[in-house]
């Protein structure tokens, strides 16, 4: 079988089935024993194939990244604090400022047990074993922002799904710019812990601030 066509149904399964039988109905055992085996899969291969590591970035993605950053990130703070002071204004700030320690540590668990996964998974991996499936680069990019969103689909929640996906967009412009997993992890840890911050964390199923 043509090397494509095998990377394309791995492609499928690994990003599409297996995200959206976790919408499912089913043991919750179960959902995790296959994501914990697709996660092994996934680190096996960058391992064996492509000797990931996280790799220092060069001087000049270092300063185009936070030249990005900071004019994102501007952007991004205006509009949340604004959605979230009209829409449920209790939420702002709220667990930072009630629960500064489980905020602290929502933080921490964010930052290394779903950004760090999730970018070796649908940056790294995704874009050293796919890239070859697609000649165009926005194409490839847009898929990749897309399958991310889709990764979220168990929450059941539309706005996730639309933060997601613009998320999804950032990142994997930063990692087409870049090829640093340490970089695109900075980036995904500033965007989510804020959001957290801001008010907008129980969308994404962590405690708030009652």
């Amino acid at each position: 079988m043509d090397i494509k066509v095998k990377r394309s149904i791995e492609l499928f399964f690994l990003f599409v089935v297996l995200p959206a039988s976790l919408s499912i109905s089913y043991p919750i055992w179960i959902k995790i024993l296959v994501v914990l085996s697709s996660f092994i899969y996934v680190l096996y291969l960058l391992k064996k194939e492509y000797d990931f590591g996280f790799k220092i970035p060069s001087k000049h993605s270092a300063i185009a990244f936070r030249n990005r950053i900071l004019v994102n990130f501007s952007i991004i703070l205006i509009l949340t604090v604004v959605l979230v002071y009209f829409s449920n204004p209790d939420m702002l700030f709220s667990v930072m400022l009630k629960k500064t320690t489980l905020w602290a540590v929502i933080l921490l668990v964010y930052t290394l047990f779903s950004v760090l996964p999730q970018e070796l998974i649908y940056r790294t991996f995704f874009f050293h074993r796919y890239q070859l499936l697609f000649k165009n680069k926005s194409m490839f990019i847009f898929l990749n922002a897309t399958l991310f969103s889709l990764a979220h689909i168990f929450f059941r929640n539309t706005l996730v799904l639309i933060l997601t996906f613009l998320g999804g967009l950032l990142f994997a412009f930063t990692y087409h710019k870049s090829k640093s997993t340490l970089l695109v992890s900075i980036e995904h840890a500033i965007y989510g812990n804020w959001l957290f911050t801001v008010g907008m964390g129980e969308m994404l199923a962590f405690p708030g601030a009652d």
